[in-house]
């Protein structure tokens, strides 16, 4: 594949998750400024409703993904040394992937409970 090519993916997908994360995201804040949770439970409850969790567990991977074209771009701009270049893409891959599956997680675990 060309750099050309792969530079349009990154942006289409930039795009793409930066549609649904201002959807979603709205969502969340007037969700949360009209009909605050009062309590814990209430919380659980809400994201465990089959909508708000499917909701949810799109919106991780969504943000991880915007994260990763974001900072890939700029490490790639600006990190020369390649190996510092792939080292700190590694630890940022890490990062994100124990990110998105202990927020799945959480989320899973609202809904079973």
């Amino acid at each position: 594949m060309s750099r050309i090519a792969s530079g349009l993916r990154a942006w289409v997908v930039q795009r793409a998750t930066a549609v649904y994360l201002g959807i979603f995201g709205t969502y969340l804040l007037l969700h949360f400024v009209f009909d605050w949770p009062t309590s814990h439970a209430e919380l659980q409850g809400w994201v465990a409703h089959p909508v708000v969790a499917l909701g949810l567990l799109l919106f991780i991977p969504a943000l991880l993904l915007h994260a990763w074209v974001g900072i890939r771009d700029v490490l790639m701009d600006y990190a020369k040394p390649v190996a510092i270049r792939v080292a700190a893409l590694w630890l940022v891959a890490i990062i994100f992937i124990a990110s998105g599956l202990w927020a799945a997680q959480a989320i899973l675990l609202a809904r079973m409970g």
